[in-house]
């Protein structure tokens, strides 16, 4: 059991590695083109990568899942989430929405309770309300110079907790290539629908920078671009499988600290490629939502040390 949640934690260290390097293609590409063609673009490089992944975990004929209304369900709702947060890269830097983003993990820890039945001790809620803190630190709502597109990351951090715990329930019975297959899959159709919709509509530009990446018109991509687009589907594939197979072998209210690790990454990325440097309200929120989930995670292990020796003197 030890070694499952360790291997666990692993895949999702890693995972939360992978996908912070997609954020700043994301931003890249966020000026140009509709995120609707990035989505379908990455969708379309990952397909092949996953049914290849897939046929060597599980085979083929495992995407005929009976569970596949459950499967299709957290994929919709992953995609939703990972559409919020690619919404908000383009109007945030992307320090603040990773900090945002990591409100994830106190979600889930959270939600594991009255989901999944984990019991959640209340250092844990405390410290969910430390790491609200820290959001309002980083939004600053009384500033006058609030950014709607901050609640974009808040969110997709919701979403995207609740379909985390969804892969802890169904993980005892689905693979997580299955999973990954599934997640692409709504990606595809997601970023089509959206395609669809703003042409019809004929609605384009409105000078946000997070509407313009939702409703821009296609363009022909550059091959720099067409690039850096399709490593996104690498980065995706190797990545929703990594993050699946996490919350199969670890626990959820314990694994999901360690998504605070793609925070070493998130403003690295911003400095070196856009030059983007974190002011004191970031780092302020961002040292408050960490150190909040660190602290959940250190009370739920003394709790599970205290549990058998509270048995034994039974």
């Amino acid at each position: 059991m030890q070694n499952r949640t360790l291997l666990g934690i692993l895949c999702l260290c890693l995972g939360v590695l992978v996908f912070s390097l997609q954020d700043a293609l994301i931003k890249a590409v966020a000026g140009t083109y509709p995120v609707s063609e990035a989505l379908m673009i990455r969708a379309m490089v990952a397909l092949p990568i996953l049914l290849f992944i897939v046929h060597r975990d599980v085979g083929l004929k495992a995407l005929a899942s009976p569970n596949w209304r459950f499967l299709a369900s957290r994929s919709a709702i992953l995609f939703v989430s990972y559409c919020a947060y690619y919404l908000a890269i383009p109007a945030l830097p992307i320090a603040d929405a990773a900090a945002l983003f990591f409100m994830a993990p106190l979600l889930i820890m959270a939600m594991a309770g009255p989901y999944l039945g984990e019991r959640v001790p209340w250092q844990s809620l405390a410290a969910g309300s430390a790491g609200l803190l820290g959001v309002i630190v980083m939004v600053n709502p009384g500033g006058g110079i609030f950014e709607w597109a901050a609640l974009l990351s808040l969110a997709s951090a919701f979403l995207y907790g609740f379909s985390q715990l969804m892969a802890r329930k169904i993980g005892v019975v689905e693979s997580a290539t299955t999973m990954a297959f599934y997640q692409n899959a709504a990606y595809l159709f997601g970023a089509m629908l959206i395609a669809a919709v703003f042409s019809a509509t004929g609605f384009h530009e409105t000078g946000h920078a997070s509407l313009d990446f939702l409703m821009r018109p296609w363009l022909w991509p550059s091959l720099r671009d067409f690039l850096m687009m399709g490593a996104c589907g690498v980065i995706a594939a190797v990545g929703m499988v990594l993050l699946g197979q996490a919350y199969r072998l670890a626990p959820a209210n314990r694994a999901a600290t360690f998504e605070y690790t793609g925070l070493l990454w998130a403003p690295l990325w911003g400095f070196l490629f856009f030059a983007e440097v974190p002011d004191s309200g970031t780092l302020i929120g961002a040292a408050l939502i960490v150190g909040a989930g660190l602290f959940a995670l250190n009370a739920g292990t003394q709790q599970r040390q205290a549990t058998p020796a509270s048995a034994g003197a039974d």
